[in-house]
This record gives structure tokens, C-alpha cells and sequence, in this order.
């Protein structure tokens, strides 16, 4: 059977990309127009496009048109592994100065026969009656206090995510998210088939109307959003906001993923606190405490507690032993409380510094929280900048990365402040303040 008219067409772009007659940043013609080119119906363009968007050879910016990709798959999936580079504005994993003798102390003992052989055990899905209630209290959040009951664990915050999508979103199912939204919960969805439904945002967060709209054209069997320090965003939903997107999800009785993983940046409880039978709380302690100890919180409605338990048994997200032993004494004994206290200001205080350094620019944020959403000139694109940044051993997320939908990504990049040292953060946002201010072909011509 011969190829579809469309699959040659991409095929024979994809061609010309790799041999050169297409660069990284080049602009495709508008679909009517490359359809008028190419003797082909429009419908038959639109296709062309979609699939080259799928391979990752192009990337789409809204109100600019289509490029050509500076790298391949980059935006269809999530961000590749930290590289070492010399400042790193792509991965948000602050680590304070003084850390590691905080969690030392607190772990102080734990290599002794009695303690390390209870660690060293295999752990389970709901973890011990002690870990249970020292969690449930450290987890309580203004008005909202989940009981040691509700709770189940898994290794880290993106485990917690895939068994609460797994549990409640069955294969071939649709979950609403956040037209930009969190990169990993793509690869998640895409592996247990799931599809992702973009919904709406406005300043204020997802739209309740674009939920409507959603379940009203197929049915959702949930959303996923993230409440409290929107990543990538910076966003905190308003109370106003909260209240009319739970009225439109309990008359839909859609269940909520919420992804609570910055809140603790934040003040604001976890929605919760207003709707506990819709709402699956997702947290963990890798921004709390540190990526490489970590443990996954998910929090479900009493009803859901057991079919999340199965998810987490039966996809292999179970935490270790030893997971549980360190995030039992940290959170018991102050030290998680006292790295949330000095990360909140750390996070204030590379706030402002961002600010100084990119007054002028167009930029969306929060004084509370470790990133921020960097409008473009309009004579810089995102995939470009993110690549010249990358000449300059300076690493940044383009927005591509957070759309929900391939070709639906504004013309920003996100910066990560959390894991560059302070002089290390001003000298790379000084930089790329002055690329901002300087064309792309003036600046490249400095190369």
C-alpha cells in the first residue's frame, strides 16, 4: 500500500531539512500558502504541518507561524537530563549552601546495625503507622489537614503523578491540563495512553469554562493542575478562581490531580482544603529537601485510598525503605520545616535579583517561588535563544517544552533560579539581558 499524499510530503521536508535546505529557525509558509505551492488542498497542508510537528522537525509559536527545529523532538518531549553546564536556568532543584549538614544531623545514627536494618526493608505502598502520622502532620497546610489514613507513598512526586493518572484515567481516556503544564506529565500520559486535553488559562489559571467545554466536546475523566506556583508560570490560583473551578468540577464530577509539588513556597492550602472528595493531592520532597532524596505523597479522597495503593503496587512505585527512614526523621524532627523556612527566602531573594537584572522586559512571575515565565522580544524566537544561551554555556527551557499541544506555544522561555550560585545567576542573567537587547543575526554576528 502506497503512503498517504501527506506522509511523501513530510517525508520529502523532512529530507530537505536534513540536507540542508532548511536551517533552525527558518520559516515555513503559512499553510494556504504552502498548499497553493505545492498543487495540494489546505486540509491536506494542515496535515503535512501536523506531522512534522509530531516528529519534532518544526516548532509552532502562536501569532508567529511555523519554524523549522533547532532540535529535533525538543519541545515534544521533557527536558533531556542536566548536562553541567556552567549555569543552569533549565532545572529547579534549589539546594541551599548549608543543606547537607541540616539533613546530616538529621540522619545522624541511621548507619547504626538497628536503624539501617529497619531501613534497608522492603517498603510498601502505604509505608508504617509512624511514617503515616508524622506525614499527615507535616503535610497539613493552612485549613487543610489530610488524616495518616488517606496517605500513600512512591519514590518521587513524578511516580505519584503516573499512579494517580493510572488509577483514575483508563487507557485511551482523557485528562484536562493546563494549555501549559508541567513537561513530564506528557511522557507519563503517553506511555499508559492517555490523552491530554489543552485547557484554557487566563491570568488567574485554567479556565472553569474551557473544563466545560472540554467534557461537553468528549468526556474527561479528570484534570491535572497545579494550584499553588504554576510551573511554568509562576501563577497562585485566586480564591475567587478556586471556588468557580470547583463549582464547575463537582457538577461535573471530575476528580482533580492536583500537583502541589511548589506549595510549599506558598501559603495558600491546597484545593483540597475547599473540595476533599474531588481532589487527589500530588506532593513530594525533592524541591523541599534534595533530588536525590526524595519521597512521593499522594493524598486521595478516603474512597480512592486503596485503588491508588494497587496503582502504585502494580506499576512498581513503591518507595524504599531507606526513603521512608530519612523523610521520617527529617520531617519529625524540624529539618524539613527549617529547609522550607530558608528555601522560601532564597527563593525571594533570587526573585528580585531576576527582576533587577530583566527590568524592561516583559516577564511573568511570582516574588515567592524559584522561576519565572520570560516573554521574547519579537525579534527573538525562543528555539534560537534557547540555542545562542547554549553557545554561552547558559541553559534554558523554551516554551515548547510546556505546551500541552505541539504548535500551540507562545513566543517565552522559562527560567529555572534555583540552581546557580547567586554571582553565577547575576552573571547569566546580565547576559542574557544583553542578547534580549541585541538582534539575532547582530548578536550571532559576534560569534
Amino acid at each position: 500500500m502506497s503512503k498517504p499524499e501527506y506522509l511523501k510530503l513530510a517525508d520529502a521536508i523532512a529530507s530537505e531539512i536534513a540536507a540542508g535546505a532548511f536551517k533552525p529557525g527558518d520559516r515555513l509558509p503559512p499553510q494556504r500558502n504552502f498548499a497553493c505551492e505545492r498543487k495540494i488542498a489546505v486540509s491536506t497542508a494542515g496535515r503535512v504541518y501536523a506531522e512534522l510537528l509530531r516528529r519534532g522537525l518544526v516548532v509552532g509559536e502562536i501569532g508567529r507561524g511555523t519554524f523549522i527545529s533547532g532540535n529535533a523532538r525538543r519541545g515534544a518531549a521533557a527536558p533531556s537530563e542536566p548536562r553541567g553546564v556552567r549555569i543552569d536556568l533549565e532545572f529547579n532543584y534549589p539546594m541551599l549552601p548549608d543543606q547537607t549538614a541540616l539533613i546530616a544531623k538529621s540522619l545522624n545514627g541511621l548507619d547504626k546495625v538497628a536503624a539501617l536494618d529497619a531501613a534497608l526493608r522492603q517498603g510498601t505502598s502505604i509505608g508504617t503507622t509512624a511514617v503515616r502520622s508524622v506525614a499527615a502532620e507535616y503535610l497539613s497546610q493552612g485549613a487543610w489537614s489530610p488524616t495518616a489514613e488517606q496517605l500513600v507513598f512512591t519514590g518521587n512526586g513524578r511516580q505519584s503523578i503516573a499512579a494517580a493518572l493510572a488509577a483514575i484515567v483508563p487507557t485511551g481516556g482523557r485528562c484536562g491540563v493546563e494549555a501549559l503544564t508541567y513537561p513530564f506529565i506528557k511522557g507519563i500520559a503517553a506511555r499508559l495512553g492517555v490523552l491530554l486535553v489543552p485547557l484554557a488559562m487566563d491570568e488567574g489559571g485554567v479556565r472553569p469554562d474551557s473544563v466545560q467545554k472540554a467534557h461537553r466536546e468528549a468526556h474527561l475523566s479528570a484534570i491535572y493542575i497545579q494550584p499553588a506556583i504554576h510551573n511554568p508560570l509562576g501563577m497562585t490560583m485566586t480564591s475567587a478562581r478556586r471556588a468557580d473551578l470547583l463549582r464547575v468540577v463537582e457538577k461535573l464530577n471530575l476528580p482533580i490531580i492536583e500537583d502541589n509539588v511548589y506549595g510549599f513556597l506558598d501559603n495558600e492550602p491546597p484545593l483540597a482544603a475547599l473540595a476533599p472528595e474531588a481532589c487527589i493531592v500530588i506532593d513530594s520532597l525533592s524541591k523541599r529537601v534534595a533530588p536525590g532524596l526524595t519521597l512521593g505523597f499522594i493524598v486521595p479522597p478516603p474512597r480512592l485510598r486503596e485503588t491508588m495503593a494497587v496503582s502504585v503496587r502494580s506499576g512498581g512505585w513503591t518507595a524504599s525503605g531507606f526513603a521512608f527512614a530519612a523523610a521520617q526523621r527529617m520531617m519529625g524532627d524540624g529539618t524539613i520545616a527549617e529547609l522550607t523556612r530558608l528555601k522560601r527566602l532564597d527563593a525571594r531573594a533570587r526573585q528580585k535579583l531576576a527582576v533587577d537584572c530583566l527590568s524592561g522586559f516583559e516577564i511573568q512571575t511570582n516574588g515567592k517561588c524559584y522561576h519565572l515565565w520570560l516573554t521574547l522580544p519579537a525579534h527573538w524566537r525562543s528555539q534560537t535563544l534557547v540555542a545562542a544561551a547554549a553557545r554561552r554555556d547558559i541553559a534554558l527551557t523554551p516554551s515548547t517544552t510546556f505546551a500541552a499541544t505541539p504548535g500551540h506555544a507562545p513566543n517565552a522561555v522559562r527560567l529555572a533560579l534555583a540552581a546557580p550560585t547567586m554571582d553565577q545567576l547575576d552573571t547569566g542573567l546580565r547576559t542574557l539581558a544583553a542578547m534580549l537587547n541585541a538582534k539575532e543575526e547582530d548578536f550571532d554576528a559576534t560569534e
